[in-house]
């Protein structure tokens, strides 16, 4: 209990958005690279809009109808988790810097336009939200404070998704032995070391125990494929010879590592980005980098990373078009590293590496379907444990800005966004709905129809 108390206070003391020059430079810069990327079509950082890239590099759709569709796969993020995220934390997200970079950079009909608008949009977040934060702090009913609420179930929540990804794939037996050594190993952190993040012991022995699963399954699997090689082999026999699909991969492999030099300094401004500590790539990392659990923060980017890993490299060879944060390995890379200069150097050296392994990487999947299953499984199972964790930390915030009436404004529209068959997706609605919620309590209050909480 005294753990959680003690990293509450620091995220409370923590949770403001006021950079350095340097930290304003690097953001600025990196919105604008990013923007001028996105324009190119070489990478998105929405995976649900590189599918589209395909037919808009081979010129299929036009600009402004895949600007539209990044648009509306992402505007819900921006402004239902990305910044609320960040005000509530103190830490920069993807989400807020790379989704609206996507967007201006696609709309943008001219090239020099591109990193203008994306430096436009940095700026605004450097220089903007920390106005915001202060101007939201002095109000009579504090949502931003009361959001801090949501970082113990999203931290302890988050720390399940090995258990729900071993039963999905390997079953209940599996998982429920997953789920008893997770707890047991959650108490006893907590019992000898209280100052470590309570889960982290526990979420790398879960997703050790997946991949060993995984593994061994696709050993047993190639062991029964050699075994009926002989009848097999003539039968797979492709008399053509032509795999379109093949073809596809390596012409898009080939067209970003034309532009490896871009890619180069694109992981030099994302790894230096995380190692000052400023920014998180997801949910938990985001209250970790807050509370001071770098290595934690490290480690949960790590998961995602394995998660994210097959998505990624599939749909870059399949469009063209790769993750503006790559595989995502820079960030728990960044975190670790001791300075900005060596974390650009490294940076540059990851992402050159991804971009010239992308194929193989591709081959390599194909002959591991389990793992490959179980990144899939990983993925969902992060979503899963998230999506409880934000609704359930964002009715606590509910509670703390306005006790039972805020409840009830938070949780009617969040409700409301599921019968209106979500205008605002799953994942976002509960974060909107508090700060919704949080400006209609103050407007309350102004009516003197409202007190606010105390404490």
């Amino acid at each position: 209990m005294s753990t959680v108390s003690t990293a509450g206070n620091q995220l409370a003391a923590t949770a403001a958005l006021d950079f350095s020059l340097p930290q304003q430079l690097t953001v600025i810069l990196l919105c604008a690279l990013t923007a001028f990327i996105s324009h190119m079509a070489l990478a998105v950082f929405n995976d649900g809009v590189r599918p589209f890239m395909l037919d808009f590099i081979h010129g299929r759709t036009t600009r402004s109808a895949t600007t539209a569709v990044s648009f509306g796969l992402s505007a819900g993020f921006i402004f239902g988790l990305g910044a609320p995220m960040a005000l509530s934390s103190g830490v920069l997200n993807p989400w807020l810097l790379f989704l609206p970079t996507d967007i201006l950079g696609l709309l943008a009909p001219k090239k020099w336009l591109a990193p203008l608008l994306g430096a436009g949009w940095g700026a605004v977040v450097v220089f903007g939200l920390n106005g915001a934060n202060e101007v939201a702090h002095d109000l009579p009913v504090d949502f931003l404070t009361a959001m801090q609420q949501m970082s113990t179930p999203i931290l302890f929540l988050f720390t399940l998704f090995p258990v729900l990804a071993i039963t999905k794939q390997f079953g209940r037996a599996w998982g429920a032995v997953a789920g008893v050594v997770e707890l047991a190993l959650v108490v006893m952190t907590m019992k000898l070391w209280p100052d470590m993040f309570a889960g982290a012991l526990a979420m790398a022995v879960g997703v050790l125990l997946l991949i060993g699963l995984a593994v061994r399954r696709d050993l047993v699997q190639r062991k029964a494929d050699r075994e009926a090689e002989a009848v097999s082999q003539a039968a797979a026999q492709d008399p053509s010879g032509d795999d379109p699909m093949a073809s596809l991969f390596s012409t898009s492999a080939a067209r970003l590592r034309r532009h490896l030099p871009l890619f180069m300094v694109l992981g030099a401004g994302i790894c230096m980005l995380a190692q000052m500590h400023i920014f998180g790539g997801g949910e938990a990392t985001s209250f970790l980098i807050a509370k001071d659990h770098i290595s934690e923060a490290a480690q949960v980017d790590f998961y995602r990373f394995f998660g994210f890993l097959p998505l990624i490299a599939t749909t870059a060879l399949a469009s063209g078009a790769y993750g503006i944060v790559g595989f995502t390995v820079v960030y728990p890379i960044g975190y670790l590293l001791p300075n900005p200069v060596l974390a650009a150097v490294v940076g540059a050296a990851v992402f050159a590496l991804e971009v010239l392994a992308l194929s193989s990487i591709g081959k390599l999947l194909g002959k591991l379907p389990s793992v490959r299953d179980s990144s899939e499984h990983l993925r969902n199972a992060i979503s899963e444990s998230l999506l409880l964790a934000i609704l359930f930390g964002s009715l606590m915030a509910a509670n703390a800005m306005g006790a039972g009436l805020g409840i009830l404004v938070v949780g009617g529209l969040y409700l409301l966004n599921e019968a209106m068959g979500r205008p605002v997706v799953r994942m976002a609605a509960a974060p909107a709905a508090v700060l919704v919620g949080g400006v209609l309590l103050n407007v309350l209050y102004w009516l003197d129809l409202f007190t606010p909480v105390k404490g």
